[in-house]
């Protein structure tokens, strides 16, 4: 079905025509129609199936049919879990509604709160803001949601695991009670559909993919491989197939860094974004990547969540995600708008639960490859990664603690409780007795 069908503005039209697209994805054509009618909607979508259209292009078309005169008012709201999300959904508002009359803004935490207040001051019609720095102005009476007409909630699925659901809730309240809700997910999963039983009146249910699945143009490998030799095997592998536009996943910030300045020590460019750097910095390696400046991105999962990278060609996984689900968010990255990719991972024997757990995800065993000179050592026993991150975290774990030595015939010491007791006592005392003390000390010793 062409846009053209979908009953959107000529302005918007016109815009999607100059991106070089015309024909809608199956979500913008189930979507858009709902939107459009002002219906509630649920929808489930793989990444990289256009479902940002599916809800920015029939969002313009309302926001413009039913201006009024008089101060801008904040009439649309979309809810994303990163910045990388709340940017890239701005810049598509303000890609599809380039010859549209409105304002927008993106809020989200890591930049200057001033810039953003300014803007909210000059009258905004539509804000995307990642929960937290939205709730932090709206306690400040910075920003006024009174009047919002359509609430979006993209990535929803990310927004609950990230610990969002209290602030989500208290933005509600904000919120009037008449208005649209549209909730859009990569994946459901039954806490997303509690969220929309509570949030949503009636809607329109739509689901234009299987429950957790990949894209159908991303094609798998698996290549085994000893985890000391991970780093050395994901060199070798990109130089030799002259690898470009990589965009590899850690699990950790730490382990994001630490395999960037790797990488580049081995001659491949790379650069690394996780939640720990600043939003200036990400926007730059970012940028780099996408110019070609930088060969390799090194990601965590949450900040990569968001990444609009055209025609991305490759995902590789440094290491397995804990969570089956985020290995479908990882590989999504690829094989956006109809093109092909190949996502690669390195699997290690700590990870062999992980790959198991992802392949019944799937339904389907991936395919593996083993490449010379980096066979796995069959002599190396397994270290179930759940098991490592589980003493990590623990407080206490049994032999923990490194046991105080005693010899024979020693005293017992003294407790740090009884110690901290006694210079508590003269920290309670008055100055005069103190000083009284000071004076009848030297008579004692004599």
């Amino acid at each position: 079905m062409l846009f053209s069908e979908l009953g959107l503005r000529a302005e918007l039209l016109r815009a999607v025509e100059e991106t070089g697209y015309s024909e809608a994805t199956p979500i913008q054509q189930q979507a858009i129609p709902h939107v459009l009618a002002g219906t509630d909607v649920l929808a489930g979508a793989q990444t990289g199936t256009g479902k940002t259209a599916a809800f920015t292009l029939p969002l313009l078309d309302r926001i413009h049919r039913t201006r009024s005169r008089g101060p801008r008012r904040i009439r649309a709201l979309v809810l994303a879990p990163t910045r990388e999300l709340a940017a890239q959904i701005s810049e598509s508002v303000r890609t599809y509604g380039r010859y549209m009359h409105f304002k927008s803004a993106a809020i989200f935490g890591g930049v200057s709160a001033r810039t953003q207040t300014d803007k909210i001051r000059k009258g905004l019609d539509i804000v995307i803001a990642t929960p937290g720095r939205l709730l932090d102005l709206a306690e400040q009476n910075e920003i006024d949601l009174s009047s919002i007409e359509i609430l979006v909630l993209d990535e929803a699925d990310r927004m609950l695991d990230m610990g969002f659901i209290r602030d989500m809730r208290k933005i509600f309240r904000l919120l009037p009670e008449r208005r649209q809700n549209l909730l859009f997910s990569a994946t459901f999963s039954d806490e997303i559909r509690k969220l929309a039983s509570g949030l949503l009146d009636k809607p329109a249910e739509i689901q234009v993919a299987t429950r957790n699945k990949p894209a159908e143009r991303v094609s798998q490998l698996v290549l085994p491989v000893d985890k000391r030799r991970k780093r050395e095997l994901l060199s070798h592998y990109i130089g030799r197939h002259d690898l470009r536009q990589v965009l590899v996943f850690t699990r950790t910030k730490h382990g994001a860094n630490r395999l960037a300045g790797q990488l580049e020590t081995d001659g491949i460019s790379a650069a690394a974004i996780h939640g720990n750097k600043s939003q200036g910095a990400r926007t730059r390696a970012l940028g780099d990547f996408k110019s070609g400046k930088v060969r390799v991105l090194v990601a965590t999962d949450i900040a990569a969540r968001g990444l609009d990278i055209d025609a991305l060609p490759y995902v590789i996984n440094y290491e397995l995600p804990h969570v089956p689900e985020d290995y479908v968010h990882r590989i999504g990255r690829t094989a956006r708008a109809g093109r092909e990719g190949q996502a690669i991972s390195l699997v290690c024997v700590d990870e062999h639960k992980l790959l198991a757990a992802i392949e019944r995800l799937l339904g389907f065993k991936i395919s593996k490859e083993t490449t010379p000179g980096y066979e796995p050592d069959p002599r190396i026993k397994s270290e179930p990664v759940g098991q490592q991150r589980g003493q990590r975290q623990a407080t206490k774990s049994p032999g923990s603690e490194k046991p105080a030595s005693k010899k024979p015939g020693s005293k017992k010491q003294p407790s740090k409780k009884r110690r901290r007791n006694k210079p508590q006592a003269n920290a309670d005392a008055t100055p005069a007795r103190r000083r009284r003390r000071r004076r009848r000390a030297p008579q004692r010793a004599v």
